[in-house]
């Protein structure tokens, strides 16, 4: 099962890092996949840890893919970490093992410790219409204009139905990285 969560790393000077993330879940096993390159790859190899934030504000995940990483943390409890202050609950991990890959390596990582803040009470449209389109956004180099603006027309339904303004807020970031990668194409 992939889930779709953020994921919080340090580097070794104790500056956090958050990505938006689908990990996979198979009974205990937890893998992360990074693509080469990136911070959240290196910051795990570094440190062995990581913090697999479940969180419903749909803004952290597509702020983090337009340029709004800053989100309020607070410490770990149990590894050297940074928990997003909205998350619903959190789960701290090590890194067990890597299956090398040249482009996603296979990060299986145990969990060590899980605190719960909050019941999560499940996406609606809205929520779900962002998501999907901040995945599509972090693929814009690697799928057909067409293929990511029919998607677009069809999340946008559910999005104008259920909207809340956080929800609003969110899509407007990622249509303007849309409208930035269309105006490049044409250009």
């Amino acid at each position: 099962m992939i889930q779709e969560i953020i994921v919080t790393t340090q580097n070794r000077h104790g500056t956090a890092h958050i990505a938006p993330m689908g990990i996979h879940v198979d009974g205990d096993d937890i893998v992360i996949l990074p693509f080469r390159p990136s911070t959240t790859l290196d910051n795990i190899i570094s440190t062995q840890t990581a913090v697999l934030n479940y969180c419903d504000d749909v803004r952290v995940f597509a702020g983090c893919l337009t340029g709004r990483r800053e989100w309020p943390v607070k410490p770990a409890e149990k590894i050297a970490g940074a928990v997003l202050d909205c998350a619903l609950a959190h789960t701290e991990v090590e890194l067990v093992r890597i299956e090398e890959d040249p482009v996603r390596p296979n990060l299986f990582c145990k969990a060590i410790h899980t605190v719960n803040y909050a019941p999560f009470q499940g996406f609606n449209r809205a929520q779900y219409s962002v998501l999907e389109a901040a995945i599509l956004i972090s693929r814009l180099d690697r799928l057909p204009l067409e293929k990511i603006t029919a998607e677009l027309d069809y999340l946008r339904t559910g999005l104008e139905k259920t909207a809340g303004v956080r929800e609003l807020e969110a899509w407007s970031w990622l249509m303007a990285i849309i409208e930035k990668h269309t105006a490049e194409i044409k250009a």
